[in-house]
């Protein structure tokens, strides 16, 4: 008797676990709209970073910053779920989000900061600039 209430709850168990409405994503990187940044850093000050960009559609959530550095160069992007489902509503102009990081001062010098902002006719990424000073 034991081994077949153990049957049966082990066969609850295999059907609880598995997911009846599963979602399907696909990541995407959205440009960055505009940018909050300092003109010039102090070396070992924290610093908050704003950055601003638009979602698409009501299926776009966001899900990370994109964050590649290479010596002082930083090259930073907005990644988004998107949710694959056929009832996504198109969102208007006035949709802007705002998300944030901060940015700890390591090294002298400047760091340039390129900021993802799509990609032009060719295929290129396209980037907005800055180039903030280290001063003591």
């Amino acid at each position: 008797m034991k081994k077949i209430v153990s049957l049966i709850a082990l066969i609850f168990l295999f059907n609880s676990c598995v997911p009846e409405d599963q979602t399907d994503y696909l990541f995407e990187l959205l440009p960055v709209e505009s940018v909050e940044i300092p003109t010039e850093f102090t070396l070992g000050a924290t610093y908050e970073i704003r950055m601003y960009y638009r979602r698409p559609t009501s299926c776009h959530t966001f899900n990370t910053i994109y964050y590649d550095k290479n010596l002082n160069v930083r090259t930073i992007a907005i990644e988004s779920a998107v949710r694959q489902e056929n009832d996504c509503q198109e969102l208007t102009e006035d949709n802007l989000v705002e998300c944030h990081f901060n940015f700890l001062v390591t090294s002298n010098g400047s760091y340039l900061f390129k900021f993802y902002q799509g990609q032009d006719d060719q295929g290129n990424n396209i980037f907005l600039e800055y180039e903030i000073p280290v001063v003591n």
